[in-house]
């Protein structure tokens, strides 16, 4: 039952996720949830950390698409600066979002990398499009009101799926 939530691989953060790593497991595009994944929720300026990753994604060639749940006037604000691509309204935890991206990028899904902070919508995402996910670590401890139902729940899962998949780990990059 849990298994749907259950990442391929969890890293610190986004930032953390290199070209080298990428292309050693065959993934061409990098999917990404917004808030608390690429960016804090309530800061959208983001970091000098995010512009050199994304730097870094632009020079290996691989692109970086935003898969947001978020109203499209809300994200294009946010990416404005970073000129990324973006996918608004995306319904996760259901896979519509991420198809779209791979339709856009003419990706198949091994190709790509779902990276996001939440099991109950990213990853959950992920497995219904049948992509690879990574979870990262929330970039602030606190959330938007309605992140926070998920967080709750998210905990019970998390909890059992530690218990049942010791392999599962917080590590500091793809492995």
């Amino acid at each position: 039952m849990f298994s749907k939530y259950k990442p391929t691989w969890m890293v610190e953060s986004i930032y953390q996720i290199t070209p080298h790593q990428l292309k050693k497991y065959g993934i061409k595009a990098v999917l990404t949830d917004l808030d608390n994944t690429l960016i804090a929720w309530n800061n959208p300026d983001g970091t000098k950390e995010l512009r050199n990753w994304l730097v870094t994604m632009k020079q290996a060639d691989i692109p970086v698409i935003v898969v947001s749940n978020n109203k499209a006037p809300r994200v294009a604000r946010a990416v404005a600066s970073f000129d990324l691509p973006f996918i608004s309204r995306a319904m996760k935890p259901f896979g519509y979002g991420i198809k779209k991206a791979l339709a856009t990028l003419d990706l198949l899904p091994e190709e790509v990398v779902m990276v996001g902070d939440q099991l109950m919508t990213d990853i959950r995402a992920a497995h219904a499009a049948k992509v690879r996910s990574v979870l990262v670590r929330p970039i602030v401890q606190t959330d938007a009101w309605n992140t926070r139902i998920n967080r709750w729940r998210e905990k019970i899962v998390m909890r059992h799926l530690l218990k049942n998949n010791p392999e599962m780990k917080w590590r500091g990059e793809l492995v």
